[in-house]
């Protein structure tokens, strides 16, 4: 599962990490340490540009940095409050499922992020965990993104519409460390995978929905932070810095590690 994540790099770093251009207009969030659901965020698309009319040149890609909101909204839906119930979508049935499928199929994205939090069940409370790359890199994990058009007024009164891109972030059954706090975690797509994940000319992904190799989940680090992350008011670096716990608070040994 991911419901909570950080994503700190400005659109220009962005785009030079995934070689792409900066499409955000200046637009979008700052650095974010408590990205909640219907959040705005940073991710990376790759679409055939359009001309003037609007018309798309199949010959050509274009990778962009652009900003979403975090909770997929189906364009059929009657608005968008069921958004924040849809931040993560199943890798096993992303292909399967009505609000999923064309997405999936048609529109994937990378969504960056330095890590994400879990919360492990205690006595008495749930301690907070950052999992992030432990050599200070950041994170690609795999998306699916819409658009839904909002209908508003404008000063006059007259209706006009406004596209809402929304996006969810695609999970998959942990492995490893990741399963001491949580059975889900991010898909997440090492950079060898990127261009087949974002090429919109595929909708062959099968091969991509796979849990992540053992090795990419091994570089990652395990790091129990404050209680402050449960408010998502709370917004500043100190939410990823580290906590000491007693020995009763540590996460329990996994069948993984204990193999």
């Amino acid at each position: 599962m991911c419901g909570r994540y950080a994503a700190t790099k400005d659109p220009a770093l962005l785009a030079a990490e995934f070689d792409a251009v900066d499409a955000t207009e200046g637009a979008g969030p700052g650095p974010d340490y408590n990205i909640a659901p219907t959040k705005p965020v940073f991710a990376v698309v790759e679409r055939h540009p359009r001309d003037a009319e609007g018309n798309a040149d199949p010959s050509t890609t274009e990778r962009s940095v652009r900003v979403m909101r975090w909770g997929l909204v189906p364009h059929w839906a009657k608005d968008l409050s069921g958004g924040a119930k849809m931040i993560n979508a199943r890798s096993e049935s992303v292909l399967e499922k009505p609000a999923y499928k064309d997405s999936a199929t048609r529109r994937r994205c990378l969504l960056p992020a330095d890590g994400w939090y879990e919360w492990q069940p205690g006595e008495g409370r749930k301690q907070p965990y950052f999992i992030h790359p432990a050599d200070g890199s950041g994170l690609a994990m795999a998306g699916i993104w819409s658009v839904w058009w909002q209908r508003d007024k404008d000063a006059d009164g007259a209706e006009e519409t406004k596209p809402v891109i929304t996006c969810a972030v695609l999970t998959t059954d942990a492995i490893g460390e990741m399963s001491a706090v949580h059975h889900r975690m991010p898909l997440l797509l090492p950079r060898d995978r990127w261009t087949a994940w974002l090429d919109p000319d595929s909708a062959d992904i099968g091969e991509l929905l796979a849990p992540p190799a053992p090795a990419l989940v091994s570089a990652l680090e395990l790091r129990p932070v404050s209680l402050a992350v449960n408010s998502v008011r709370n917004n500043s670096p100190q939410l990823v810095e580290p906590v000491s716990l007693t020995p009763a608070e540590e996460p329990a040994p996994t069948l993984f590690e204990l193999s």
